[in-house]
């Protein structure tokens, strides 16, 4: 296994996820408090045995690659082994990545002087564990000139994903890339569609055969769920499933449940954040056999202060508190607390994610934030608990109702909140963001200082 070959497609923009991708590359996007979201494919391929590695980039890919470069560099101790990253580079063309198979067309030079036998090819903005071995396996024995994983989903949800139509044996007979209608159903489940997790394995010299087809069509969009599998689905290649729910990684108990999230949107990435505060979660980050890998953090162990008078007010329940974090004299509940993040006496946080180096004054109420990093929350400010009033006082309120706070925000106890000049300008060129940003107006002050720079508590 370890010869394969792993081609990570990083270069998303995430369009969805905006304000937190108006300045970084979805795969580099906080999750957990203290993991970037490329950490968990990576962490799959690493525990899985995988240590040749290439991560393609493109948009807003600098905090990404440095996350890279700190986190999972292996050092060159052994020159096959390696996690790098592979910035676009325009070697098939004047043109930047128009799709996913064109990122790994436009690095076709890597696979083929690789040599390798079959090239897996994941994306690297999804929240899961898989045993990635136990594909390759299933691939390898089935003999398959391409495999796809695929995860069931409610019909009503499948508009989002690459709907998959099989025969008895699994092998892929019609392919829906998003259907904004009619999507297949699972025979036996009218109510659930199969669909494509965009995690596949090739033989290595299909899949060369394939990307030079695809780059020589014109009317061809150069994406795998659009083109690549139904050509070759149509030209008749074996084109399989690898049924996800039957992965089983070392560690998970034996009654734990397959979790895949595509966190695209500000309220599915918020609920995946939500899913690791329970009891016993949906997703375990306590799997000792399944680490999940990230930056070693610099910091103190988090504190927890509760002193005189305020010792009954003092509370943490349900909450995930990270690295350097001092919650002094608050109530957390329900709440994921990431590095280097303070949380003065006398404040309530409920149900709500804060991404990092955050800060949280005396008497503030705050229920349904998402906050990013950097941000400052003054004293006696109230979020989250008037929906209305706060749709007419932030410019980022979520379909469900949830606050977002760009990075390096600060929100005074009442009036416009000030946003970094930095982050105003991403915003209003961000397709995304740009005319919330110019009918919100005057609910923020674009403010002198850049979005990384300390914020003074007022």
């Amino acid at each position: 296994m370890a010869r394969t070959l792993v081609m990570i497609m990083a270069g998303g923009k995430g369009t969805r996820l905006a304000p937190l991708t108006s300045h970084r590359a979805k795969p580099a996007v906080p999750f957990g408090g203290r993991y970037r979201i490329i950490d968990f494919v990576l962490s799959n391929f690493v525990n899985s045995g995988y240590y040749r590695i290439h991560v393609l980039t493109q948009y807003m890919a600098s905090s990404l690659i440095r996350h890279l470069n700190h986190t999972w560099n292996l050092g060159g101790i052994l020159p096959d082994q390696f996690i790098e990253p592979v910035p676009a580079q325009m070697r098939r063309g004047e043109h930047w990545y128009v799709g996913t198979a064109d990122s790994v067309y436009q690095n076709l030079n890597l696979i083929h002087d690789d040599h390798a036998e079959h090239v897996a090819i994941f994306g690297g903005d999804h929240i899961y564990k898989i045993a990635v071995d136990q594909m390759e396996a299933h691939h390898v024995a089935q003999d398959a000139d391409l495999t796809v994983a695929a995860f069931p989903v409610a019909k009503e949800e499948a508009h989002s994903f690459g709907v998959i139509q099989v025969d008895a044996t699994g092998r892929i007979t019609g392919f829906q890339e998003k259907p904004k209608k009619d999507a297949a159903t699972i025979p036996g489940q009218p109510d659930m569609c199969l669909v494509s997790m965009g995690n596949y394995f090739f033989k290595r010299q299909v899949l060369e055969e394939v990307l030079l087809n695809d780059a020589a069509a014109l009317d061809s969009s150069h994406d795998f769920g659009k083109d690549i599998i139904p050509q070759m689905v149509k030209d008749g290649a074996k084109v399989i499933t690898y049924d996800f729910s039957t992965n089983r990684v070392p560690g998970e108990s034996a009654d734990a449940k397959p979790y895949w999230r595509d966190v695209g949107t500000i309220d599915s990435y918020f609920e995946a954040n939500m899913d690791l505060r329970a009891v016993l979660p949906a997703f375990n980050l306590y799997n000792r056999k399944w680490p999940i890998r990230s930056a070693p953090y610099q910091l103190p162990p988090a504190k927890f202060v509760l002193a005189g008078k305020q010792r009954e007010f003092g509370q943490v329940v349900d909450t995930l508190v990270c690295e350097g974090t001092i919650v002094s004299g608050a109530v957390l509940s329900g709440t994921i607390a990431g590095v280097d993040c303070y949380f003065h006496r006398f404040a309530s946080i409920d149900n709500s994610v804060f991404n990092g180096r955050d800060r949280v004054g005396r008497h503030c109420w705050i229920k349904n934030v998402l906050a990013d990093t950097n941000v400052v929350v003054a004293e006696g400010t109230t979020i989250g608990f008037d929906p209305d009033n706060d749709r007419k006082r932030f410019p980022f309120v979520s379909s469900k109702g949830i606050v977002m706070l760009p990075k390096g925000t600060y929100v005074p106890k009442d009036g416009p909140i000030e946003i970094a000049q930095d982050m105003v300008s991403m915003l209003e060129q961000d397709p995304s963001t740009a005319d919330v940003i110019k009918t919100a107006s005057d609910l923020f002050v674009k403010v002198s200082r850049h979005s990384n720079d300390a914020i003074k508590e007022r």
